[in-house]
């Protein structure tokens, strides 16, 4: 039985009582009022015990409430410190790669500079070289071509100089003769 219980059975037990006359008293059957108030001696002591487990059971709770509420904080703290690591490390990492990539299309210019300016260098080198070397052929055709014209005059002039000229074979038949 619980104390509320008993409670409910000593107010009906006063409701029960006979009332003294020209008085606020009421005379009530005194065994089972000792009854009643021995129970309560007996349940009182296990309701505060009850009362005392279900404390010390809220303050449990409520302790691992707020060590778990501290944990959370705590992990939280250290997951924003880590994404802040983190964000820190990547934006250090971009401004890095940029950098990197400037000094890399810098460099890719600069080479592709150079290349230019070399290959420029070695064709007007390759220009003047096929210049001098179409000079010399142009000559050589030129001279050849000369040549050969007084090659092919030469023998018309053989030519015209046999004809004027007294044939050996005839002469010498001339002579026989």
């Amino acid at each position: 039985m619980d104390i509320l219980q008993l409670i409910d059975r000593l107010d009906e037990l006063l409701d029960a009582g006979v009332r003294v006359p020209l008085s606020d008293k009421v005379a009530i059957d005194e065994q089972a009022f000792m009854n009643i108030i021995d129970q309560m001696r007996i349940t009182i002591p296990r309701e505060i015990k009850r009362a005392k487990e279900v404390e010390a059971e809220k303050e449990q709770y409520v302790a691992q409430a707020h060590e778990e509420a501290r944990r959370i904080i705590a992990q939280a703290r250290e997951d924003a410190a880590k994404l802040l690591d983190e964000h820190e490390l990547r934006t250090a990492a971009e401004e890095r790669a940029n950098q990197i990539t400037q000094r890399a299309e810098r460099s890719a210019v600069a080479i592709r500079r150079g290349a230019e300016e070399y290959a420029l260098s070695e064709l007007q080198k390759l220009d003047e070289q096929l210049a001098a070397l179409q000079a010399v052929v142009r000559n050589g055709v030129y001279t050849l071509g000369a040549t050969h014209q007084v090659a092919d005059v030469e023998p018309e002039v053989a030519e015209e100089a046999d004809d004027h000229a007294p044939d050996s074979e005839t002469e010498g038949a001339a002579d026989a003769g």
